[in-house]
């Protein structure tokens, strides 16, 4: 692996000149240096001095063309400055001190080496020097380069320390480790185990940060794997957790639920899933525990998994502290309706059964095709494939039927202030009933969404209520 060496741009000199002009030694540290290493992308560049982080900020903004505006936050003694090329944060070196009811340290002026010292990750804690002796040259206090060449995570100092002073460290190992397809060196997956219980300090909003970067990783398995040995996956989301192990009565047994997730959520990201597809995946089977049961006949059976596990996506949502809004309604959505397709490829495919899917899916139908057809994922190769081609015939009925049809963004052309101003109702269970009725109809293809077809059934459903039309 080449040693990383410092883009040719002007702006570094500009930093090293300023540096050099307050007596202030400084360094890019961390992250941007580790991608250039990998010859990844980076725009975000953390540069150290041995000094006052925020006073280099101040006066490399003055240096520069349009005296770009330096952000201060004056409590954590940082600065930003953004600029075209990259986005500057400095800070001053310093050493931490911790508590053990918080992972907020004390922060008081430091060295260099104690600088490096407090970094989560050996692969992190590399520099470049801005001093005009050794402009670019690396600093690699803890083998950092190694590391990176051997694709290990490795804490600087004991883990138990680093671990144990912010928890969140745990996290962001199995992150990297997730993201770069890294291995955690043994002792430190080791004191992940050993201080896991000191996750519940942290903040929830903390925790998902990392968790949704492992899940927007190549492949997330990996990480939740991980989450899952180490014993952290149980603390931070126990109902995942309880989808694993099988349980065998005589020749029945049902297969592993967490492993079975695992791959969905692989494949769905393989056909290239965003984050909320993702969870999706995460969460199709999530309540498999709670509606096991065995029957003597077929063996183990989930009924009404989909719809149990959809009403607990909300609260599943706010423990999590995720969104919401549309993010949460349109996976509680894919959970609900996850076994749709598949019941439509194990019997023959009426225009009704397929209207009904496009107006429940609405604009997802084609994200629950995709995590139906990630939900394949059976050892047998050939029973796969005809899952698949049966899946095929599903979507050219679907494509069929909403060319035909118009159902995604479906509507029914009779409204309820159609209904209560024909009869003269206020809004009742009688008005309800009638739009379901409706909405029936045009489903299973016996009346067409269209006014004069549709209002001659409402008139005919009005009238079997004993319903009088009003006289225009």
């Amino acid at each position: 692996m080449k040693t990383p060496q410092l883009p040719d741009l002007p702006l570094f000199r500009t930093i090293a000149e300023a540096a050099g002009e307050l007596h202030y030694p400084a360094y890019v540290i961390g992250g941007y240096v580790r991608d250039l290493a990998l010859e990844r992308q980076s725009k975000d560049v953390d540069v150290v001095c041995v000094g006052d982080g925020i006073q280099l900020a101040q006066a490399v903004g003055k240096k520069l063309p349009n005296r770009p505006r330096v952000t201060v936050f004056k409590n954590f003694g940082t600065a930003m400055l953004p600029t075209p090329e990259i986005e500057l944060e400095f800070v001053g070196a310093r050493k931490e001190s911790y508590r053990a009811e918080s992972r907020k340290p004390e922060v008081e002026p430091g060295t260099l080496e104690e600088d490096l010292a407090r970094r989560d990750f050996t692969i992190n804690a590399l520099g470049l020097s801005l001093n005009p002796k050794d402009f670019g040259a690396l600093v690699d206090r803890y083998d950092g380069m190694g590391d990176l060449q051997r694709r290990i995570i490795r804490t600087p100092l004991d883990p138990d320390i680093t671990f144990s002073d912010d928890p969140l460290r745990m996290m962001r190992a199995v992150r990297f480790a997730t993201q770069l397809n890294f291995d955690i060196e043994p002792d430190t997956y080791d004191a992940i185990a050993r201080n896991k219980e000191r996750i519940k300090i942290v903040s929830q909003e903390r925790i998902t940060v990392e968790l949704n970067k492992i899940i927007m990783a190549p492949k997330p398995s990996y990480g939740f794997k991980l989450l899952f040995q180490s014993g952290l996956l149980q603390l931070i989301f126990p109902k995942m957790a309880q989808l694993y192990g099988v349980e065998k009565v005589g020749q029945h047994a049902h297969k592993d639920n967490f492993y079975h997730t695992l791959q969905v959520l692989d494949n769905v990201v393989a056909a290239g899933g965003d984050l909320w597809l993702r969870w999706a995946a995460i969460l199709h089977d999530i309540a498999k525990p709670a509606t096991k049961r065995y029957d003597k006949r077929v063996g183990w059976t989930f009924h009404g998994h989909e719809d149990k596990g959809a009403r607990w996506v909300p609260n599943i949502f706010t423990d999590l502290k995720l969104p919401l809004g549309e993010e949460m309604r349109q996976v509680q959505k894919l959970v609900r309706l996850h076994l749709r397709p598949i019941a439509l490829v194990k019997e023959i495919v009426t225009d009704s059964a397929v209207r009904r899917l496009l107006f429940e899916a609405g604009e997802d139908i084609d994200r629950l095709m995709l995590l139906c057809r990630a939900d394949i994922t059976s050892k047998d190769h050939q029973r796969v494939a005809r899952y698949l081609r049966n899946f095929d015939v599903v979507e050219q009925k679907l494509k069929e039927v909403e060319e035909k049809d118009h159902l995604r963004n479906f509507k029914p052309v009779i409204t309820g202030e159609i209904i209560m101003s024909t009869f003269n109702l206020q809004p009742s269970r009688a008005v309800g009933e009638l739009k379901e009725a409706l909405l029936e109809a045009i489903l299973d293809g016996k009346v067409r969404n269209e006014y004069d077809e549709a209002f001659a059934l409402l008139l005919e459903l009005g009238q079997r209520k004993g319903l009088t039309p009003v006289q225009g």
